[in-house]
Order: structure tokens, then sequence, then C-alpha cells
């Protein structure tokens, strides 16, 4: 190995001096340059003695005035403040015919802002959460979350954040969400990217400027109430609301009578349409949990169900396991209280 912990290196495109704090692999380390951490190639960087021994450095000589001496002003160097990305950086193996492939990604939030955030975090895999974490996101710096496994890409990784101000602003939001999901034909695409540039990560955007408090929107109900609209009270919201169920049987044939008239398109537009008007009934009703019948059949009824639960933020969890009446033809899906 060439590096070794603790080694004082230096970043050749940008003439920036560092130091090594973590060897991750025979191509890769991590180093340290004015306080952030980044992962380099070891071809991106070089000991700083070797520039100074094949570079000549042309001095001046001036005849210098005591009275000429300017004060030195201090300029210190800032990073652009362009917002706060999720990055993944390829840990590369060899497997047992010495090809290269990836054991695993390292997870890091990059703050390129001037502001500290307070974060909270959620990894889930197919809506189970998995991983929770929080913390506060300095200024201009990164911070390492964890590792997770390639082969773990097939089970729709969901990477949930909500920030918060570290110092709190009258005029900016009280909270801000953002989510990130990954698909395995999608990561495997950015790696092959990233390999062809030379590069030791990819990224993606949760959010560039923290946003803006949200005025709310006051309406004057006295015109309204004078053009025959009735109001109620919210508490009674539930008596003007269909009865939800626990358990919904999505078969085409307890749908309509009609069934056998329908195109497959139309068959399985229904059920989703179903599925959707039931499911929302039994988060207004706040039942803890519901049942779908979906059967088993090709999967695709089920597939779609499972790929629109990832999205709803009053969804908890979801199980797709045997059951003694239903077999694996449901899914339970636990709501949040």
């Amino acid at each position: 190995m060439k590096y070794e912990v603790g080694d004082k290196i230096i970043v050749l495109h940008s003439d920036e001096e560092g130091k090594v704090v973590e060897l991750m692999n025979d191509k890769m380390v991590m180093i340290e340059v004015r306080g952030v951490r980044f992962p380099a190639y070891m071809d991106q960087i070089d000991f700083p003695y070797y520039k100074m021994f094949t570079q000549k450095k042309v001095v001046e000589k001036k005849t210098i005035h005591i009275d000429n001496v300017k004060k030195e002003k201090q300029s210190p160097r800032k990073k652009v403040a362009d917002g706060v990305f999720l990055s993944f950086v390829p840990i590369f193996d060899k497997d047992i015919f010495d090809d290269e492939i990836v054991e695993k990604l390292k997870v890091y939030l990059i703050n390129h802002n001037e502001e500290e955030y307070q974060f909270k975090y959620k990894l889930k895999f197919v809506g189970i959460s998995n991983f929770e974490l929080n913390s506060s996101l300095r200024a201009l710096s990164d911070f390492y979350l964890h590792d997770i496994m390639f082969e773990d890409i097939g089970d729709s990784p969901s990477f949930e954040f909500e920030f918060s101000l570290e110092k709190p602003d009258k005029k900016k939001s009280p909270f801000y969400e953002s989510q990130i999901k990954l698909k395995g034909k999608q990561v495997f695409k950015k790696i092959e990217e990233i390999q062809l540039r030379n590069e030791p990560s990819f990224a993606y955007e949760l959010f560039k400027v923290y946003p803006d408090k949200v005025e709310e929107i006051k309406m004057d109900l006295s015109k309204l109430g004078n053009a025959g609209y009735r109001f109620y009270d919210i508490s009674k919201a539930k008596e003007f609301l269909a009865p939800a169920r626990s358990v919904v049987d999505l078969h085409i044939e307890k749908l309509t009578d009609k069934w056998d008239q329908l195109s497959n398109f139309e068959i399985i537009s229904l059920q989703l349409e179903t599925f959707e008007n039931y499911l929302e009934l039994a988060h207004l009703h706040h039942l803890s949990s519901v049942i779908m019948i979906h059967g088993i059949g090709e999967g695709k009824l089920k597939d779609e169900i499972h790929e629109r639960l990832h999205y709803k933020k009053y969804v908890k969890s979801f199980v797709n396991q045997y059951h003694h009446l239903f077999g694996y033809g449901a899914t339970e899906i636990f709501l949040v209280s």
C-alpha cells in the first residue's frame, strides 16, 4: 500500500494539502482537507515532498523597505453553498474469478451550505425501518451514516430525512422532509458513470436552499356562508365519511358484476382505485391496520400495491406473510396512529 493513515498528501487537481485518515481499499483512501473528509482515488493525490523536489521555485529578488510592508489580509476559502446531498461511495472487492465487484456502499450526508442543521434519519427496506439516527450536521462538512451491502439494493432501500435549522429562524420553515429511494438498475448505471469519469462517488440532492416558512392562507368564511355553504366541526368529520373496513377483498368479482366485460387494464385500474379509497378511509378513521386481499396470480396487483405503499406517509410498515385465512394472497398494512 502506497499510503498509510496519517500521511500528508496533496490533491493534484487543486494543489490543496491534506492527510490520509482511512484506507478504503487498494485503490481508494479517505482524505481530510481543511477539516472536510472525502474519498479519493490514489492517482488523484500524491506526497507533497514529491512536488517540492520536482518543481523549481522562481524567486524574484526585491529590495523591501520597512515602510512599504503591508499587513497581510486573511481570506479563508469557503465552499460554495450549493445544497445538502446524500452521497454513496462504492467499495470494491474481488470475487472467486478475480473480477472486481461492488461489495458495499458507504453512505454520507454532505452539507455544502453555511447553515447547520438538526436531522432525523430513517433507512427502510421494503417499507420496514432498519436503521434510525438523530443528530446534527455542521456547516460545510460531511457526516458518515453507515454502510449498506450492495446485495441489499434489491430490497428497495428508502433513505428518509427530516431537517430543521440548528438555530431556529422565524422566517424559515420549522422542518423540511426529503426522501431518496434507490433501485438496482439506477445504481448500476450510476456506478458505471463514475467509473468512466474516474470519480469515487455519486450523490443525490436532498435540497439546495432550506425553504422559507409558508404563510398560512386565511380564508374569509363569511362570504361562503352567505353563499349557502354549510360548515362542520372538524372533530365530527368522521360522521360524514364512508365506513372503513379492516379487511378489503380486491378480487375483481367482489368489486363488480360485469368484470368479464372489462379489459385487463380496466380490471387492475378498478382494483387499485378500490385499494386507494379503502386505505385512505382506514387512515381517516384512525385504524391501526388494514388487510388488502390481492390474491397470488402473477403478482402484478401485489407489486403495484407494495410500490404505492412506499410513498404513503401514514403507512408505518406492511408485510406479506402466510395468513391462515388468505395464505400468501394478502398484505397487512400497519398505519400511523
